[in-house]
């Protein structure tokens, strides 16, 4: 009769735990998610200004482009101990990757066959 009751209190106090973990777990991705749409907003006008700025054969016109996409920031494992951001636009096939750290633009004609 003892353990069951031991039993029953650690399986509760494991459900507990548990519910409590995917809480805190919600409850962080919220605000990290929050904190993303945040930098990815103050850095849309830099990259676009940078973007049509850049630059390159093929020309990027996000302001006049028929089709438009953000594909929002990102990390690039440039080397085995850096890891840096990068911002990407696409515009009329045409995408740019914009540095916000450097300040920097690199524009593209074939977004699937980039590094």
């Amino acid at each position: 009769m003892n353990f069951q009751r031991i039993a029953i209190v650690l399986f509760v106090l494991l459900a507990a735990g548990l519910a409590g973990s995917f809480y805190l777990n919600w409850k962080t991705l919220k605000r990290l998610q929050t904190v993303q749409a945040f930098v990815e907003s103050s850095v849309f006008a830099d990259a676009v200004a940078a973007c049509e700025r850049a630059q390159s054969s093929t020309p990027f016109k996000w302001n006049g482009g028929q089709s438009t996409a953000v594909i929002g920031l990102h990390s690039v494992k440039v080397e085995k101990s850096a890891v840096s951001a990068s911002y990407t636009l696409v515009a009329d096939s045409v995408y740019c990757d914009y540095d916000p750290i450097r300040k920097k633009a690199d524009i593209g004609s074939s977004f699937l066959e980039r590094e």
